[in-house]
């Protein structure tokens, strides 16, 4: 299913906002919409929110055997997926052209940047090694995948723990979260994606665009940073030639918006930690998906709990039995309406079978119709025997004036020769009979 185009109107309402510095949903050029960041129960899972846009990340783990060529360094694999859940544009199964650029991209900005340290993955040297699995899921689509995807996938890296393992001769072991403590992952630096839109050839500048910001923008440009104020990665797409200037001043805005970004994931990290119980031994409270329930709603199940005092039950029931009138002992003399029915109490007596008034009108009707019927026929059978009695022997007589007439011609000389037929035909049966017997008696004889 294809996406809906924008109208003309449309395209040309979103420029001339663009022209004039305004943008739909109220922010200015420079600023990004509201960044949320929820974790799930299990480690390495989280859900990151970038206005309306929503991805879901997955970090999974296994030993494998090493590449050939890089024996001592543990495998990484990233993978974003985009279904019509998201957005009815978007067609399952099939490698798009955004989605080859969207993942060539995340590689980039992950692996080639060289945030996760491999080499602390290697188990055996040659035979075991890590393999991380990143898997990325959008959920809603509503603009910036790429900022989105990027702050999902470095949190979940981050959020995730690899079970401990242990190396005796040939032998490895690999604890689980009971036997020892999970071990997170040695993450060097956290690149982090910041896309700009480009109007009127390269003119107006937005930053983190919207879904219909991005139907109408003629360039984009990505760059990869972390806090370090170092470029991962850029990418420019479009057809914009942009400027040296235009380059610098939105990797001046990048490093502005990472640090932020870094902070605000720090402090989602740590406050998932304290949650979980982890620092210093303490009890947690909520944690995971849960912690963005709100607890004044319905929907968090949630109701204060009433303190109940169960002593001294027995002795407040015997006394409430106590005080309490004893039941009478006089029972009412049972009314009996028909032979083998009976009613005991002071009920009303049974009225079923009993019609009510609109069923007795209704019966009544019913009767008269009925009455009604057999007098009619009467009349209509003495106005047709009047009517062949006026007539003469030899004319038709017409019974209807309907469309299919019915004529019906009335030769009185012809009925007595079918009575004498008909009496003749009645005479020769008992001869036929008689003759039936003979022949059957000739039958059993022989």
């Amino acid at each position: 299913m294809k996406a809906t185009p924008l109208s003309n109107c449309e395209r040309r309402f979103l420029l001339r906002a663009v022209q004039e510095k305004k943008r739909l949903d109220g922010r200015q050029c420079y600023d990004y919409r509201n960044i949320r960041v929820s974790f799930g129960a299990d480690r390495g899972c989280c859900i990151v929110e970038l206005g309306r846009t929503r991805v879901l990340a997955q970090v999974s783990c296994e030993l494998v055997p090493p590449k050939p060529s890089r024996p001592t360094e543990g495998v990484l694999f990233f993978n974003l997926e985009l279904s019509p859940m998201a957005a009815p544009g978007l067609e399952p199964g099939r490698q798009s052209e955004l989605l080859v650029s969207l993942n060539r991209l995340l590689e980039r900005c992950l692996r080639d940047s060289k945030c996760i340290d491999t080499e602390s993955l290697c188990v055996v040297a040659g035979e075991k090694v890590w393999q991380i699995r990143l898997d990325m899921h959008l959920l809603n689509h509503d603009g910036n995948i790429t900022d989105a995807a990027s702050i999902a996938g470095i949190v979940a890296l981050c959020h995730f723990r690899r079970p401990d393992v242990s190396v005796q001769g040939e032998e490895v072991t690999v604890y689980t979260p009971e036997e020892r403590d999970p071990v997170p992952l040695s993450i060097h630096h956290m690149p982090i994606c910041v896309s700009f839109a480009f109007f009127h050839q390269g003119t107006y500048l937005l930053v983190d665009p919207t879904e219909r910001e991005e139907r109408v923008m003629d360039g984009l440009l990505v760059i990869a940073m972390n806090k370090h104020h170092e470029i991962c990665t850029i990418q420019s797409s479009g057809v914009v030639m942009l400027l040296q200037d235009q380059i610098l001043r939105c990797s001046k805005i990048t490093a502005v918006k990472v640090a932020e970004i870094t902070e605000l994931i720090q402090k989602a990290l740590e406050n998932d930690q304290k949650a979980r119980g982890a620092l210093f031994g303490k009890e947690g409270g909520k944690f995971g998906f849960a912690e963005s329930i709100p607890n004044q709603r319905i929907t968090a199940f949630k109701m204060e709990s009433a303190a109940v005092d169960t002593n001294d039950v027995e002795e407040q029931a015997g006394e409430i039995i106590a005080k309490a009138d004893p039941p009478s002992e006089v029972f009412a003399n049972p009314v009996l309406h028909t032979p083998g029915t009976a009613q005991i109490g002071e009920g009303i007596e049974s009225s079923w079978g009993d019609l009510e008034e609109s069923e007795k009108e209704e019966a009544a009707e019913e009767e008269g119709e009925s009455e009604a019927a057999p007098f009619e026929c009467e009349k209509v059978e003495t106005e047709d025997t009047s009517t062949v009695r006026k007539t003469k022997s030899d004319e038709p007589i017409v019974l209807s004036d309907s469309e299919e007439e019915e004529v019906v011609i009335l030769e009185p000389q012809e009925l007595p020769r079918k009575t004498r037929t008909q009496a003749s035909s009645k005479q020769e049966n008992p001869s036929k009979k008689a003759f039936n017997k003979r022949r059957r008696k000739k039958r059993t004889s022989r």
